[in-house]
């Protein structure tokens, strides 16, 4: 199992660089950060973009992978984030992770005047924007034609450091959004139940993966992909378990759902005076200990 962190954009750079640097110097494998345009409780507070703040994290760490929990079409085009996605994996030396989902329909759905998508066209509106991400992704020129996106003689030289492109992390539940990870992704990612931490006792929760699981592996049946070619990553914070309350919490958190599969747990860096509130010298003994304890 590896161990990573995501570090919300709500920091000025002349602070935030100092925890994406202390990030790497406590081991955690990857750095991530939410993409929205902002995000529930932080609404009316300082939030930054994710891809300028994953570009400068590029520049002050050199070993852990960098990316986003997740992008999704909400506010993005494949054309434009394909570009940015290729030059973040240059400037960051091949280290770049996209994690991505179908979007939700907070404010960010909104945000550029539209109504807020069904949730039949925000699944049709996924489907067709991760094939063509992952085609501009992969050739020097794409021509595409969708329903909801197209591409038009776009050049996408000289194509990502990684080859053939960065790695997708598939966020998804539902079963075409399973489908769409067992095709285009090297990772799957699950946050726990979607319906929020006060509908599911914490006994629960690990069933709920489980459930997740066995529809991701009977998804990768149907498309004829090995299932242990995917990575499984939990975002660790939309559940009412607490893993950061001690280093011995967190041990019994990992263990349960390393017994699951779960190849990655990502711990919200600690906010004061939020939801993802916690002791921070706590949280930097678990990055430091709580696997070697496993």
């Amino acid at each position: 199992m590896r161990l990573s962190t995501v570090i919300l954009p709500v920091h000025r750079w002349s602070e935030g660089r100092e925890l994406w640097w202390r990030a790497e110097q406590l081991g955690f494998h990857a750095a991530y950060t939410y993409d929205h345009l902002s995000w529930r409780s932080f609404r009316d507070l300082p939030w930054f973009g994710a891809v300028p703040t994953l570009t400068a994290a590029a520049g002050v760490t050199s070993r852990m992978r960098l990316g986003t929990l997740v992008t999704s079409p909400n506010f993005r085009h494949p054309v434009t984030l394909a570009k940015e996605l290729i030059t973040l994996d240059d400037v960051s030396g091949g280290r770049v992770t996209l994690g991505i989902g179908a979007g939700g329909t907070g404010f960010d759905a909104t945000a550029l005047g539209n109504e807020a998508w069904s949730p039949r066209e925000r699944a049709d509106r996924f489907g067709e924007f991760v094939g063509l991400l992952d085609e501009l992704l992969t050739n020097d020129v794409v021509s595409r034609e969708g329903q909801f996106y197209s591409a038009h003689e776009v050049r996408n030289i000289p194509g990502c450091v990684q080859r053939p492109r960065l790695p997708f992390a598939v966020a998804a539940t539902g079963p075409r959004g399973l489908r769409l990870a067992a095709r285009y992704g090297q990772a799957w990612v699950t946050y726990g139940d979607p319906r929020g931490p006060k509908d599911v006792p914490v006994a629960d929760c690990p069933g709920v993966v489980r459930a997740q699981i066995e529809k991701l592996q009977a998804a990768c049946a149907e498309t004829g992909r090995d299932p242990r070619e995917l990575d499984r990553i939990l975002l660790q914070g939309s559940t009412s378990e607490r893993p950061l309350d001690s280093v011995d919490a967190f041990v019994d958190y990992a263990g349960r759902y390393a017994e699951l599969g779960i190849t990655e747990i990502v711990l919200h860096w600690p906010i004061p005076d939020s939801i993802f509130e916690a002791d921070l010298a706590t949280f930097e003994k678990i990055a430091t200990d709580g696997l070697a304890q496993l």
